[in-house]
């Protein structure tokens, strides 16, 4: 039996931010008291943080909500 793979929409940009700080999931979650597999989860956008955790993101990576979030403008 094949398995079905569920398309991936991107939401968020942690993944990218936090490369670009040259932070890990890791550092994320221990700043944040969440699990590192939550963070992962956000990280590949399987699953999306609220918007109260999006915020505390926003203040530990010192960085606009925005940056957080891809465009949905082509």
């Amino acid at each position: 039996m094949d398995k079905v793979q569920k398309e991936v929409t991107y939401i968020n940009r942690l993944k990218v931010v936090l490369a670009e700080k040259h932070l890990t999931n890791k550092w994320l979650a221990d700043k944040l008291g969440k699990d590192q597999g939550t963070v992962s989860k956000w990280c590949t956008n399987t699953l999306q943080p609220n918007l109260e955790t999006l915020r505390e993101i926003a203040l530990a990576l010192n960085v606009d909500m925005a940056d957080l979030l891809w465009s949905v403008k082509k």
